[in-house]
């Protein structure tokens, strides 16, 4: 029979995003999840609902049952599985942390070429919220 783990979707183009799920796999001694790139051959047919995701938004986190976390509630979702963290997950449940993570990670996301230094012409761009001018 075949073992049914979470699945962690990730662009496996982006080099930041490929060291972060390096550090996530080093936590993950039990092998809970299995990690796909979202440039992997099949996965939308595997997983349907993932043809109609932008993945500008982060990674994707596939439960058993077929539920999708995106972005900081994937992140939440990977941490309280894991030993070390599962204790400190809890945290993102209150409502303002929820918040501060999330704008966090759509930050990150946002980012995500300049922070792993792998960047096409103009995509390295950070953007800067604040500034209108």
């Amino acid at each position: 029979m075949l073992k049914r783990t979470p699945v962690i979707v990730y662009d496996g183009e982006c080099r930041f995003c490929i060291r972060q799920i390096e550090r996530i796999k080093s936590f993950d001694q039990a092998e809970q999840f299995e990690y796909v790139p979202r440039q992997a051959v099949g996965i939308e047919e595997r997983f349907p609902i993932l043809a109609q995701s932008d993945f500008n938004t982060g990674m994707r986190f596939i439960s058993i049952d077929g539920k999708v976390d995106v972005g900081a509630d994937a992140v939440y979702q990977i941490f309280k599985r894991l030993p070390g963290f599962a204790t400190i997950a809890w945290i993102y449940r209150l409502p303002i942390c929820k918040q501060v993570a999330r704008l966090a990670y759509a930050w990150v996301a946002a980012n995500r070429k300049k922070l792993g230094q792998s960047c096409d012409a103009g995509a390295c761009k950070i953007s800067d919220s604040t500034h209108h001018g």
